[in-house]
Parts: structure tokens; C-alpha cells; sequence
């Protein structure tokens, strides 16, 4: 196995979420503080606190223990890969494992959508999650947002927190 192997960290969430909101794997940075979208440019903790009403200057503990009392819980598709760097475009498909859904979406029968942070998300929910899945948790609502990381600079902060409203609901 490479030492560019990175693993992935256990879900926010508990049993009363309704959305699931997931990314592809942590950051460097993220993954260096135990602490999902740690890098301070990513935008993902002042939206997140917008859309469901917590400051995103908790601590964060305590903005974790926010998204769950909104409902919503936090994790990403991949449970490991190989990636050389914090972009989602180095990851290596072939070292992809997934996390698994169909035993966390058993559990936690609440959740009715998804929402993806990023293309990346997306594209390997669809390729190496959702085969795997029940024909009803396959029934969930799935919508992309917006990514929230530094690399995605093309679209603005207004327009990012504009598309990242839907949690809300």
C-alpha cells in the first residue's frame, strides 16, 4: 500500500439527521487537525453556519454538534484513496474505497437527500456508492452544490451560499 494512502474520518451524524451533506476526502489540512474543512479559506463553515444558523467562528465541536441539531449530518463518499496533494483531481481512481452507505443509510433512515460538495463527490456517489445501494436508499434526493473549497475561486461567495440555501430546508 502507498504512503500517499489517506484515509477518511467518521461521520457527523446521528439519528435524527434528514440531509447528508458529503464531500470526496479531506485536505491536508483537514486531515492533519482531525477536523473536517479545516483549511481556513475553504468556505464550507461560514456557509454551512448561514444556511443553518450557527456562527461558524464556534468552536468545533460545537459547529459539528450545530449541524446535527439543524438535522443535517456531515461525511465524505470516500473512506480512502491515494492523492499525492488536497485536490479532488489527484485523486487516484483505482485506489478509491468507498464508504459504506447502505450500511449508514440503514441506519440512520431519516435521511431523504444528499447533497455533494463538488463534482468530485458527485461523480464517485454515483460511480461507487450508489450501485451499491438498495432500490430505496437509491430513492434518496441527490443534488451537486457548489464547491466550497479555495480551488473552485470561478463562482462567488453571494453565489455559492445562493446554491448551499437548499440545506436549509
Amino acid at each position: 500500500m502507498s504512503d500517499r494512502i489517506i484515509r477518511s474520518f467518521p461521520p457527523v451524524a446521528d439519528a435524527y439527521a434528514t440531509r447528508l451533506i458529503l464531500g470526496s476526502m479531506p485536505g491536508k489540512r483537514s486531515l492533519t487537525e482531525q477536523q473536517y474543512y479545516a483549511h481556513p479559506q475553504n468556505a464550507f463553515w461560514r456557509i454551512a453556519g448561514q444556511c443553518l444558523g450557527f456562527s461558524p467562528d464556534l468552536q468545533y465541536a460545537e459547529r459539528c454538534q450545530s449541524l446535527r441539531a439543524a438535522g443535517a449530518a456531515l461525511w465524505d463518499v470516500l473512506a480512502a484513496c491515494e492523492r499525492p496533494s488536497s485536490l479532488d483531481a489527484d485523486i487516484v481512481e483505482d485506489s478509491i474505497v468507498a464508504n459504506d452507505f447502505a450500511r449508514f443509510l440503514a441506519e440512520d433512515t431519516r435521511i431523504t437527500a444528499v447533497y455533494f460538495n463538488g463534482a468530485k463527490a458527485e461523480t464517485s456517489f454515483r460511480r461507487h456508492v450508489l450501485p451499491t445501494l438498495s432500490n430505496a436508499q437509491s430513492a434518496i434526493t441527490l443534488q451537486r452544490l457548489p464547491s466550497t473549497s479555495p480551488a473552485h475561486a470561478s463562482l462567488r461567495y453571494a453565489d455559492k451560499l445562493a446554491a448551499w440555501r437548499v440545506i436549509a430546508a
